[in-house]
């Protein structure tokens, strides 16, 4: 699936998308969206059903932002409509088996600052990915919210070891949980040539990001889309888990070798995310 926009003077943007219930589970709880301006990735938790229904939901929160230039008051309002949207799948369950739980990780075009200049507004909630790709680095701009992240933060483990340690797919935040979710947010200005990889933990858990970068370097028009590659490649590893993936793309006439979080995005009381440990501190 391929998306287009653009608007009068901004670069073009597009987006391919692709998910898989993957070889080992029976249920797809994943969801995704990539439509102008909005592109995410949902991985749901709770059982089959309901891991599925709290991830469609959370996204569903966000499709109201389609067609239109939000602002991040609205994006993170969205944001707290589809934690309120998670957390009533309990209530409409009843009792303990009706709980339910989803990440919600991705970018969306916003207008920010003053005056208002389209600037994208990372979002993050639980251990799906948002990488930074320029047509050359892959960078990780989300932080993980796991408990192996925090050993790795903690120099405990590495990141190698994470992907393989027993309690890698324990989270410590996530959407349906508590009433008061503070999600990582924060702003990139609008780049040529500076794009976006969202993931479900389905692929990084295939793949180190180095794997990522090749495959997106490899990539050639005419074939699969670059979502698709990156699916295919993780079911090739043994899909052991739902697989999702957004590949936003920002036509330019060059790459732009950008940091993660910019220091010349403007500065608002909504960016809450952790910058030190990406190495743009």
């Amino acid at each position: 699936m391929t998306t287009t926009a653009s608007s009068s003077g901004a670069p073009r943007v597009s987006a391919s998308a692709a998910s898989d219930r993957g070889r080992v589970r029976r249920v797809n709880e994943d969801t995704l969206l990539a439509e102008h301006p909005v592109y995410v990735v949902a991985d749901g938790m709770g059982g089959h059903a309901r891991g599925d229904e709290a991830s469609r939901r959370a996204v569903a929160a966000l499709a109201d932002l389609r067609g239109t230039a939000p602002s991040p008051a609205e994006v993170l309002s969205a944001i707290a409509a589809a934690n309120d949207s998670v957390i009533a799948i309990a209530h409409d369950e009843q009792g303990p088996s009706g709980l339910a739980g989803t990440t919600l990780t991705g970018v969306v075009l916003v207008e920010a600052g003053l005056p208002p200049v389209p600037h994208w507004m990372a979002l993050n909630i639980g251990d799906s990915r948002v990488y930074t790709w320029d047509g050359r680095d892959l960078r990780q701009i989300s932080t993980d919210h796991s408990a192996v992240q925090e050993l790795v933060d903690a120099g405990l483990i590495s990141p190698d070891e994470a992907r393989q340690h027993p309690d890698r797919n324990v989270i410590t935040k996530a959407l349906g949980v508590v009433d008061a979710l503070t999600p990582d947010v924060w702003l990139i200005p609008l780049r040529p040539g500076h794009g976006f990889v969202v993931c479900s933990d389905g692929l990084s858990k295939e793949l180190a990001d180095v794997e990522i970068a090749e495959a997106l370097a490899r990539f050639q028009p005419g074939g699969p889309t670059p979502a698709e590659v990156l699916v295919e490649l993780a079911l090739e590893r043994g899909g052991h888990d739902n697989v999702s993936v957004v590949v936003v793309e920002v036509d330019g006439a060059a790459a732009v070798h950008e940091a993660s979080a910019t220091r010349d995005a403007p500065v608002i009381p909504e960016e809450t995310a952790p910058r030190p440990n990406r190495g743009d501190a």
